[in-house]
């Protein structure tokens, strides 16, 4: 996950997209456990317990990074999993990320906004249609 994936999914938002990251992930998003060293989890920013009031981004993305997949490669990274071939066809692709907002509630979580982004192909399609 991390080759395509190489950070968080997401964080906290407080009065401004970014600023609860400032105050440092440990104090912002851990209660007591030991961030992870490991690539690609340590770029996650949160690990407490969800709580009604708490609002994040979520951003699942896939990234296409050149130089991330010239180290795999040559140091033959999870080689049984990858099908480099494969992934060089999307080499110059770059990236794309879905990131929409939620809040936490007494009844769940709540996505933030009233536009409902398109999420199949065909939704894309429509639209560019237009």
């Amino acid at each position: 996950h991390a080759l395509f994936l190489p950070h968080g999914l997401g964080h906290q938002m407080g009065l401004d997209v970014h600023d609860m990251e400032n105050l440092g992930e440990v104090w912002v998003g851990y209660d007591g456990q030991a961030k992870s060293t490991q690539f690609g989890l340590k770029s996650l920013r949160f690990a407490k317990a969800l709580k009604a009031g708490h609002v994040f981004t979520v951003e699942p993305g896939i990234y296409f990074i050149p130089e991330l997949i010239d180290l795999w490669r040559e140091r033959h990274v999870h080689d049984d999993f990858i099908v480099w071939n494969e992934v060089e066809k999307w080499r110059d692709f770059g990236g794309i990320r879905n990131e929409e907002n939620y809040c936490i509630t007494a009844q769940g979580p709540r996505r933030l906004g009233t536009k409902v982004k398109p999420k199949t192909v065909s939704e894309v399609e429509a639209i560019i249609a237009k």
